[in-house]
Protein backbone atom coordinates (compact mmCIF):
# COMPACT_ATOMS: atom_id res chain seq x y z
CA UNK A 1 0.00 0.00 0.00
CA UNK A 2 1.16 3.50 -0.31
CA UNK A 3 1.35 6.67 1.87
CA UNK A 4 -1.06 9.15 0.87
CA UNK A 5 0.63 12.51 1.44
CA UNK A 6 -2.36 16.13 1.57
CA UNK A 7 -0.67 19.27 0.81
CA UNK A 8 -1.70 22.75 -0.16
CA UNK A 9 -1.14 26.64 -0.24
CA UNK A 10 -2.13 29.53 -1.54
CA UNK A 11 -0.80 32.01 -4.48
CA UNK A 12 -2.46 35.56 -5.03
CA UNK A 13 -2.40 37.00 -8.21
CA UNK A 14 -2.77 40.80 -9.45
CA UNK A 15 -4.38 39.64 -12.13
CA UNK A 16 -8.49 39.28 -12.42
CA UNK A 17 -9.40 35.08 -11.98
CA UNK A 18 -10.75 34.30 -15.17
CA UNK A 19 -7.54 36.10 -17.22
CA UNK A 20 -5.73 33.88 -14.30
CA UNK A 21 -7.65 31.00 -15.19
CA UNK A 22 -6.98 31.29 -19.05
CA UNK A 23 -3.60 32.02 -18.64
CA UNK A 24 -2.94 28.86 -16.29
CA UNK A 25 -4.65 26.34 -18.41
CA UNK A 26 -3.27 27.33 -22.12
CA UNK A 27 -0.80 24.66 -21.78
CA UNK A 28 1.94 24.57 -24.23
CA UNK A 29 5.43 23.39 -24.83
CA UNK A 30 6.91 26.43 -23.21
CA UNK A 31 5.53 26.21 -20.27
CA UNK A 32 8.59 24.15 -18.56
CA UNK A 33 11.04 27.09 -19.25
CA UNK A 34 8.63 29.06 -17.30
CA UNK A 35 8.93 27.25 -14.34
CA UNK A 36 12.94 27.13 -15.16
CA UNK A 37 12.97 23.59 -16.28
CA UNK A 38 16.07 23.60 -17.98
CA UNK A 39 16.19 19.34 -18.78
CA UNK A 40 12.42 19.58 -19.45
CA UNK A 41 9.87 19.47 -22.30
CA UNK A 42 6.25 19.50 -22.90
CA UNK A 43 3.72 17.76 -25.00
CA UNK A 44 0.37 19.31 -25.25
CA UNK A 45 -2.27 17.18 -26.74
CA UNK A 46 -6.00 18.31 -26.74
CA UNK A 47 -8.43 15.33 -26.11
CA UNK A 48 -11.37 17.51 -25.88
CA UNK A 49 -12.55 21.18 -24.96
CA UNK A 50 -12.06 20.09 -21.41
CA UNK A 51 -9.58 17.40 -21.24
CA UNK A 52 -5.68 17.97 -22.15
CA UNK A 53 -3.02 15.23 -21.92
CA UNK A 54 0.22 16.46 -21.49
CA UNK A 55 3.31 14.85 -21.78
CA UNK A 56 6.35 16.10 -19.82
CA UNK A 57 10.11 14.43 -20.17
CA UNK A 58 12.92 15.25 -17.87
CA UNK A 59 16.39 14.10 -18.18
CA UNK A 60 18.43 14.74 -14.98
CA UNK A 61 22.17 13.46 -15.02
CA UNK A 62 21.25 11.19 -18.24
CA UNK A 63 18.32 9.53 -16.69
CA UNK A 64 15.07 10.27 -18.56
CA UNK A 65 11.24 10.33 -16.48
CA UNK A 66 8.47 10.99 -18.42
CA UNK A 67 5.50 12.21 -16.52
CA UNK A 68 2.39 12.24 -18.15
CA UNK A 69 -0.61 14.04 -16.49
CA UNK A 70 -5.06 14.27 -17.58
CA UNK A 71 -5.76 17.69 -16.79
CA UNK A 72 -9.34 18.46 -16.57
CA UNK A 73 -11.10 21.61 -17.39
CA UNK A 74 -13.79 23.51 -15.05
CA UNK A 75 -13.69 26.69 -16.71
CA UNK A 76 -17.74 27.98 -14.89
CA UNK A 77 -15.95 27.24 -11.75
CA UNK A 78 -12.33 28.53 -12.02
CA UNK A 79 -10.76 24.75 -11.23
CA UNK A 80 -8.85 22.59 -12.35
CA UNK A 81 -7.24 18.92 -11.70
CA UNK A 82 -4.12 17.14 -13.00
CA UNK A 83 -3.67 13.66 -12.75
CA UNK A 84 -0.75 11.26 -12.79
CA UNK A 85 -0.97 9.12 -15.37
CA UNK A 86 2.45 7.98 -15.75
CA UNK A 87 5.89 8.07 -13.20
CA UNK A 88 7.12 8.45 -10.40
CA UNK A 89 3.89 10.15 -9.13
CA UNK A 90 1.29 8.00 -10.82
CA UNK A 91 -2.28 8.41 -9.68
CA UNK A 92 -1.63 11.89 -8.01
CA UNK A 93 -4.00 14.45 -8.42
CA UNK A 94 -3.50 17.94 -7.81
CA UNK A 95 -6.52 20.39 -7.13
CA UNK A 96 -6.49 24.11 -8.51
CA UNK A 97 -9.37 27.00 -7.77
CA UNK A 98 -8.87 30.10 -8.55
CA UNK A 99 -11.13 32.28 -5.86
CA UNK A 100 -11.74 36.16 -6.97
CA UNK A 101 -10.42 38.73 -4.65
CA UNK A 102 -11.92 41.40 -6.53
CA UNK A 103 -11.68 42.58 -10.38
CA UNK A 104 -8.30 42.93 -10.84
CA UNK A 105 -6.95 40.22 -8.17
CA UNK A 106 -7.55 36.69 -7.31
CA UNK A 107 -6.16 33.39 -5.28
CA UNK A 108 -5.04 30.55 -6.47
CA UNK A 109 -5.94 27.67 -3.54
CA UNK A 110 -3.73 24.36 -4.00
CA UNK A 111 -4.09 21.09 -2.92
CA UNK A 112 -1.94 18.11 -3.76
CA UNK A 113 -2.64 14.40 -3.16
CA UNK A 114 0.72 13.18 -3.71
CA UNK A 115 0.79 9.27 -3.34
CA UNK A 116 4.60 8.35 -2.50
CA UNK A 117 5.79 4.60 -3.45
CA UNK A 118 8.83 5.10 -1.19
CA UNK A 119 6.87 5.17 2.24
CA UNK A 120 4.98 2.91 2.75
CA UNK A 121 1.89 2.70 5.29
CA UNK A 122 2.77 2.90 8.90
CA UNK A 123 6.06 5.08 8.31
CA UNK A 124 6.13 7.26 10.84
CA UNK A 125 4.11 10.21 10.75
CA UNK A 126 7.16 12.87 11.27
CA UNK A 127 8.81 11.15 7.78
CA UNK A 128 5.21 11.94 6.03
CA UNK A 129 5.07 15.64 7.26
CA UNK A 130 9.20 16.39 6.06
CA UNK A 131 7.56 15.32 2.88
CA UNK A 132 4.63 17.47 2.78
CA UNK A 133 6.22 20.03 4.15
CA UNK A 134 9.10 19.76 1.32
CA UNK A 135 5.85 19.33 -1.43
CA UNK A 136 4.13 22.36 -0.29
CA UNK A 137 7.49 24.65 -0.52
CA UNK A 138 8.51 23.07 -4.29
CA UNK A 139 5.40 23.39 -5.22
CA UNK A 140 4.47 27.09 -3.81
CA UNK A 141 8.17 28.15 -4.72
CA UNK A 142 7.04 27.35 -8.88
CA UNK A 143 3.85 29.45 -8.44
CA UNK A 144 5.70 32.08 -7.06
CA UNK A 145 7.60 32.25 -10.43
CA UNK A 146 4.45 31.51 -12.80
CA UNK A 147 2.94 34.40 -10.96
CA UNK A 148 5.33 36.89 -11.68
CA UNK A 149 5.39 35.96 -15.84
CA UNK A 150 1.65 35.75 -15.67
CA UNK A 151 1.33 39.72 -13.97
CA UNK A 152 4.43 40.52 -16.34
CA UNK A 153 2.29 39.16 -19.19
CA UNK A 154 -0.90 40.26 -18.42
CA UNK A 155 -0.40 43.66 -17.04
Amino acid sequence: MLRTIYYGFSQSFDVSARKAYEWCTDYGPGDMALMQEENATREVHHISDDVILLNDTYTVEGKTTVKQKLVCLYPDRLIWTSTHLIGPNTHSQYIYELVPQNDRQCCLNFTGLYLNHSIKEGTEMKEAGRLAKELKNMDSEIWKLLANEMEKELK
